[in-house]
């Protein structure tokens, strides 16, 4: 016999609401990047990642880089874009405050390769000692 401890009036079912306002907001955000901005430091930007508080006043963006550009200019350019980026939320979205946004780095491609790299010279030490 197994036990519902779902119990009515318990808890708070968590909202998918802020999911699909995260999901919206990179949409637009990509959008933007690719058609939009002509600042040269956002030229190879990618929007990896949004996560949106529960009350929906914060928005965290995670964004990513092509090879060969600059984290701390793309961070810069990012900053200075983030008025045009909020306004356009708002003309676009249906929302009745703008969250603020955030941004944030988001360097697990870099990580990820250097761990591969990593587990290519244990193999490659591994064959050597047999």
């Amino acid at each position: 016999m197994e036990f519902d401890f779902n119990l009515p009036g318990l808890g708070r079912p968590k909202s998918s609401r802020p999911e699909r306002v995260a999901e919206a907001i990179h949409q637009e955000l990509s959008i933007l990047l690719q058609q939009t901005v002509r600042d040269s430091r956002l030229s190879g930007v990618c929007i990896s990642k949004v996560q949106m508080t529960p009350d929906l006043k914060r928005a965290k963006i995670y964004y990513s880089l092509l090879e060969g550009n600059s984290a701390s200019a793309a961070q810069k350019g990012m900053e200075r874009a983030r008025g045009f980026f909020r306004s356009h939320i708002a003309k676009a979205m249906d929302l009745r405050h703008t969250p603020e946004l955030v941004f944030l780095f988001d360097n697990k491609h870099k990580e990820i390769e250097r761990l591969d790299q990593l587990f290519v010279q244990i193999d490659q030490e591994k064959e050597k000692k047999e």
